[in-house]
């Protein structure tokens, strides 16, 4: 039923370890997303059926799968680790759209890999069921973003804290290829391989390159975008370690990640990023930091080597040029107005003005189309004399409406549809994900998912599946 076409998996065999999901006792459907699943041209109703979900459990190999685990290594909170690797995955295969897009489809929770370091290679629900809302919401936004085309239950208990329900997610990406994956062959020195996955990278994702500066180039500015989209959101990935960095430019790997409530540029959520490197205003400077990992291991593909490390270097120092420029656009947009640079400074008073008050994110820009914005300030005079100078513009209501969702999956929500999910009920997270996968709609049904947390609702600390 899926026709796969597997060309990570004729890579050389160093690329990856050839390894079978591992069967659980009992697969159950918790969600399947039938219009991604549309979009890849597989039949919904199959993959909803009895031997549906056990190919996405893991249970029962489709023809044409040859599932592999990835090889790659990463620097983790700064810190290199020359092996890596997919730990708790399998990817399952790739399957090329109708429209020629290609995507794999891997398992995430299928159990143990030779690269799994002692873990136990599977998820719980909680985790399946959060990347599940965040990765959809982000493809509602036009966020770059791996997706999730389906949630299975396992009938088996995982170890963490305490037992809890196992799950496996399907998640679709354009490719899971990331920087650390050229940082895995890069320090063993295997320039055959650097560069057969250089070229790969680039059929793939860059058919208009013509060699690695110019893959390179392209994942930077990829990145510079997707990057200044998180910002706009008040996303924090909570993670960017350069092995959850994907040349595609997709956003990968949501494990820890948070979305503002009250707005403060120094937000972290993350319980494993104790200083605060991965904080929402040091995303950008991250970004370059992997950048120039990635640089790093690209030169020796690039002939000699002065002349190489020079024009990687100033590749590298392209990003913050390009990302400012998104950042302007995107958060003009969230004005309503075509921002120049001269309107900079109007941006960031309202977003000073919002950290001083502890404004709400999502909802001071949601609010501006409505005028309900000045509600979330306490100094309601201080934001009237901003928006009279905003309003001088003459900012444009669609452009608003189109760049600032109604909503978010707020931490405090995505907890509560975990809690019922666990608990058997379904029904919180189907609706959350309903309403945030229709991120500016303005329905009446949706407006509780719109506010803020109450003092005792709010999520400070956000947590890795593993």
């Amino acid at each position: 039923m899926i026709q796969f076409d597997n060309s990570y998996a004729r890579l050389p065999a160093g690329f990856f370890t050839r390894t079978p999901p591992t069967p659980v006792r009992e697969a159950r459907l918790l969600a399947l997303n039938e219009p991604l699943a549309k979009r890849m041209g597989l039949d919904a109703n199959w993959l909803a059926s009895a031997q549906g979900v056990e190919m996405l459990a893991g249970n029962d190999l489709p023809e044409g799968a040859d599932p592999i685990a990835m090889a790659y290594a990463g620097h983790q909170f700064g810190g290199f680790v020359p092996q890596l690797g997919d730990g708790r995955a399998v990817l399952l295969g790739e399957v090329v759209a109708p429209d020629g897009h290609r995507f794999d489809i891997q398992l995430k929770g299928s159990g143990p890999t030779p690269f799994s370091r002692r873990g136990d290679g599977r998820a719980w629900m909680g985790p399946v069921l959060r990347e599940y809302l965040v990765s959809e919401f982000m493809a509602a936004m036009g966020v770059p973003t791996t997706r999730s085309l389906a949630a299975v239950a396992t009938g088996e208990t995982v170890m963490r804290e305490a037992p809890l329900p196992g799950a496996v997610l399907t998640r679709v990406a354009s490719s899971h290829i990331r920087v650390g994956t050229f940082e895995y062959f890069a320090v063993r020195g295997n320039i055959e391989a650097l560069k057969a996955l250089s070229d790969h990278a680039i059929d793939r994702h860059y058919p208009h390159a013509h060699g690695p500066l110019t893959l390179l180039d392209g994942v930077i500015a990829r990145q510079a975008e997707t990057i200044a989209q998180w910002m706009a959101l008040g996303f924090i990935h909570g993670v960017m370690n350069t092995d959850n960095m994907a040349v595609s430019g997709e956003t990968i790997d949501y494990g820890p990640c948070a979305f503002m409530d009250a707005y403060h540029p120094d937000k972290v959520f993350s319980s494993i990023d104790q200083m605060g490197r991965y904080r929402w205003s040091e995303q950008p400077q991250i970004a370059v930091w992997n950048l120039a990992q990635l640089a790093t291991c690209l030169i020796p593909l690039m002939g000699e080597r002065e002349a190489a490390i020079e024009a990687a270097t100033h590749s590298v120092h392209a990003f913050p040029a390009l990302y400012q420029a998104a950042w302007l656009r995107r958060f003009g947009e969230k004005l309503g107005i075509s921002a120049t640079p001269e309107d900079r400074g109007l941006i960031e008073r309202l977003l000073t003005l919002m950290a001083e008050q502890g404004a709400d994110f999502t909802r001071v820009f949601a609010g501006l189309s409505d005028g309900s914005a000045r509600d979330e300030f306490t100094d309601r005079a201080a934001f009237d004399a901003w928006a009279k100078d905003w309003q001088a513009l003459q900012p444009d209501a669609q452009i608003m409406a189109h760049a600032n969702p109604r909503r978010v999956p707020r931490n405090h929500r995505i907890e509560q549809a975990i809690t019922a999910a666990v608990a058997g009920d379904l029904e919180p997270f189907q609706r959350l994900f309903d309403a945030v996968t229709h991120p500016r709609e303005d329905r009446e049904a949706w407006r509780d998912l719109s506010i803020a947390p109450e003092p005792d609702e709010i999520v400070k600390r956000t947590f890795c599946g593993t």
